[in-house]
């Protein structure tokens, strides 16, 4: 995070920031994107109410020197006309105005319980948007076979390592990119550093190993500049996010997956989905591979499971037959 992207916020927002930081050990994302949505929230209550002038443009509104007086007198239904300002005028999703709820409603809890500064939290009642439920996009096996298999190139150990690693292992995005060669331990594990700090071990089966270990006999060492890190850019640095979505996205759609929809955490998806489908693997030990927080979270697998067996039931060649069908064929059959 830097230091300009707090700069403009008022005390009591930044010393929240603090608290998700130092107290609740949020990922530096994580904190940014509250700071952002509460910003973007009074300076929407400001502009709403009239107080800045019209010629101000939006993203310049001052809300520095806002303190608890101003909390004082925002109300549920500031909230509510905030965020039918987000779907209206910034055309955010679901899932966006859902996440600007969230960030309100625990800044506000945290200045009524954390600070008592605020007798009644106005925000206690406030509502999410409700998100349409989806079951997550993945790979079927043949699938993920004929991705690993068109790999190619001038880094092609480097590039098969990584949807090695996604495929297996089920990392995010952040915790690839963050892998250095000493987090590949001597016993086949790998320790990961995963939302909010949070140190995990995955086990390498001997698809990775045999990845990691054909990587390096290629992997740059004269030039780089971030020498811990284990994947390199072309630029003898660590490769970074965008390097890795544009790689998979190459060779998803080389394998004739493009305009399906997949992405480098559908691949994750597909590391859980297998583990279950194929794997008999406890959704306990899913959700610790994956570094989920809620079971909820991890649950989620077992469910497009169900959707699998509904259809093959459903592709029953008797699923079609009714009682009404099977009296009239019956009959049909005596009178013949």
């Amino acid at each position: 995070m830097k230091r300009e992207d707090f700069e403009d916020l008022p005390q009591l927002v930044l010393a929240y920031t603090q608290y998700l930081d130092v107290v609740k050990n949020k990922s530096p994302l994580t904190v940014l994107g509250y700071a952002s949505d509460i910003r973007m929230f009074f300076r929407y209550l400001l502009t709403a109410r009239g107080t800045v002038p019209a010629d101000v443009p939006f993203e310049k509104v001052d809300i520095s020197q806002l303190h608890i007086e101003f909390m004082k007198t925002i109300t549920l239904n500031d909230a509510y006309s905030f965020l039918s300002y987000c779907r209206s005028e910034r055309d955010n999703n679901v899932s966006t105005r859902s996440r600007k709820a969230v960030a309100l409603k625990r800044f506000f809890r945290y200045i009524s319980l954390q600070l008592k500064l605020l007798d009644e939290n106005p925000l206690q009642e406030l509502e999410s948007p409700k998100l349409k439920k989806t079951l997550p996009k993945y790979l079927t096996l043949e699938q993920s076979l004929e991705l690993l298999g068109c790999v190619d190139g001038k880094n092609k150990e480097r590039d098969y390592c990584i949807i090695t690693l996604f495929l297996n292992c089920g990392l995010r995005l952040a915790e690839l990119v963050s892998i250095n060669t000493n987090s590949v331990r001597t016993d086949n594990t790998l320790k990961i550093i995963g939302k909010g700090n949070k140190e995990r071990v995955v086990y390498l089966n001997d698809a990775c190993v045999k990845a990691i270990n054909k990587y390096m006999t290629v992997r740059p060492v004269d030039g780089v500049k971030d020498k811990n890190a284990l994947f390199i850019s072309r630029n003898m640095r660590r490769i970074n996010p965008r390097t890795v979505q544009n790689i998979v996205k190459k060779f998803i759609e080389k394998s004739g997956l493009g305009g399906e929809g997949y992405s480098v955490h559908k691949l994750r998806h597909t590391a859980a989905t297998l583990m279950y489908q194929y794997g008999d693997v406890d959704i306990l030990l899913i959700k610790e591979i994956l570094g989920h927080e809620n079971l909820s979270t991890t649950e989620v697998y077992t469910h497009v499971v169900d959707s699998q067996l509904k259809s093959a039931v459903d592709k029953n060649p008797l699923s079609g037959v009714s009682q009404t069908d099977t009296n009239s064929k019956i009959k049909n059959t005596a009178e013949n």
